[in-house]
């Protein structure tokens, strides 16, 4: 009797959810819940009392608050029972499908997602059949709010998803205005990576006798990623990426910047420079995004330049680097970066591009995430040269010839290289694919930041700093001593 309880005891089958909702997360590949989950589906299905969550993206909070969500929804009523906010079309777009999947067996639940970047009236058509859960971006929300289009002054339960991030991006308005417009004695669930003053300060004007929920992180840095840093000059940071890039034939990754404008700068570099690389930022419409995704999952690109606030929501498989051009502002996001890479067990490489004075912030990344970064140093251009031209050549070795097609053009081809040996024939060849970078790296330097210069370098300020110090106590004695003689 002991064993058939423990091996049912961490089961999703425990938290009363039914049998529609088990069979399609079964189908999904939920075996066990996750911290989060073990804590909040419980609550949510007995009790409507209000609910703070920590929690970061990777917990599985989405099925955290959506299977209950979706087990306490009225199917006979076609009004909005369930108002779900999120700070980026995309992670709108994701809860959305989970919650499609989540629901694949349950009949005449209808989710409707509401964003920006589309036309409104495809939406306001959408709304007229009734959907019961809303998953909206503040703005749009707010501007089907004011519209009349949508009534929300009747839900049972807001959720405020990424709660801090909505915040940083200023959607602080917009949040209060739909607040306002929502019934008082709804139930609220707010969940948020970080605990910022904004966001306390949100609970403690909205939010009354709420229960706090606190996980541990399930998404610390994973064993199979390696963490590297680079140490350069400032300057030089788009020179690594470009190096990395060709040491790397078969890259696959994000680079994220801190900034809109270094997104839009370092895509430029990189396609001027023939990379398969292109951007996705805030002043793209979502066709334009949409169109980058989708070249991005086909490979079509091989690196994608983006912000923290632009990639939420994305869920892109088998990423290979994930290079970070900037630190970013907070320790915990870098985890959330270099989570990206390493998924499925396979090996994932995160990458950090510093200058000297940012050595103390990646020794705090590694206290508080319990990793160890790996000093590297950027490639030379006869490393590169050698890898690429050694790549070129497994290609050529590995290549599938079609005989049928290529048989055509055989004679004219013979006819037009007989005058080369072989010798010569191979030499022509590689150098047709090679010269760009023999030309390229032909004369590049060594752009390591070595710290032993930095070392020398800050030894040359202390003894300048010495030697005026000294020389300015000189004076003051020698003034000293002239005081004293005139007083005789």
């Amino acid at each position: 009797m002991n064993k058939t309880r423990s091996k049912t005891k961490d089961s999703f089958s425990n938290f009363s959810l039914s049998g529609e909702l088990l069979k399609a997360i079964k189908e999904l590949g939920f075996k066990h819940p996750t911290p989060i989950q073990n804590k909040v589906i419980p609550h949510l299905m007995s009790s409507d009392q209000d609910l703070i969550a920590s929690a970061q993206t990777g917990t599985g909070k989405t099925a955290a608050f959506g299977l209950p969500l979706l087990n306490l929804t009225n199917t006979h009523s076609n009004k909005v029972q369930t108002l779900i906010l999120c700070p980026t079309r995309e992670l709108c777009i994701q809860i959305t499908n989970d919650l499609s999947s989540y629901s694949k067996y349950l009949r005449m639940v209808n989710i409707l997602a509401v964003y920006g970047g589309t036309k409104i009236e495809k939406q306001i058509r959408a709304l007229k059949r009734g959907p019961q859960i809303i998953v909206g971006t503040p703005g749009r929300t707010k501007d089907l709010i004011r519209r009349k289009k949508l009534f929300v002054d009747n839900i049972k339960r807001l959720v405020l998803d990424e709660a801090d991030e909505m915040l940083s991006m200023g959607f602080k308005d917009d949040l209060e205005s739909i607040i306002h417009a929502t019934s008082k004695k709804k139930q609220i669930l707010l969940f948020s990576a970080t605990m910022t003053p904004k966001v306390i300060g949100v609970t403690k004007k909205y939010m009354k006798k709420s229960i706090e929920i606190a996980v541990a992180r399930v998404n610390r840095a994973a064993d199979n990623v390696q963490h590297q840093f680079y140490m350069v000059q400032a300057k030089d940071r788009y020179e690594v990426i470009k190096r990395i890039a060709d040491m790397n034939p078969d890259i696959y990754g994000i680079v994220f910047c801190r900034t809109r404008r270094e997104t839009k700068e370092v895509s430029n570099k990189l396609m001027n420079d023939h990379y398969n690389a292109d951007t996705i930022h805030g002043d793209l419409t979502q066709a334009e995004r949409d169109d980058v995704m989708r070249r991005f999952r086909k490979r079509q690109l091989q690196i994608l330049v983006a912000t923290d606030v632009a990639a939420r929501g994305l869920d892109v498989e088998d990423l290979t680097h994930v290079i970070n051009y900037n630190l970013p502002d907070d320790d915990e996001i870098y985890i959330h970066r270099s989570g990206r890479t390493g998924r499925a067990g396979k090996k994932g490489l995160s990458m950090v591009i510093i200058h000297g004075r940012e050595i103390r912030k990646l020794k705090d990344i590694e206290k508080t995430s319990g990793i160890s970064f790996v000093k590297k140093e950027v490639p030379n251009g006869l490393d590169i040269c050698k890898k690429r031209l050694y790549a070129l050549i497994d290609k050529i070795e590995k290549v599938d010839i079609n005989e049928d097609q290529i048989e055509p053009f055989l004679p004219y081809i013979y006819d037009k290289l007989n005058w080369l040996d072989r010798e010569k024939l191979i030499k022509h060849f590689v150098s047709a694919e090679f010269n760009r970078y023999l030309s390229y790296y032909k004369d590049s330097k060594d752009i390591n930041l070595k710290a032993n210069k930095k070392a020398q370098k800050n030894k040359r300020k202390r003894n300048r700093r010495k030697f005026f110090n000294s020389k300015n106590k000189n004076r003051k004695n020698k003034r000293k001593k002239g005081k004293r003689i005139k007083q005789f």
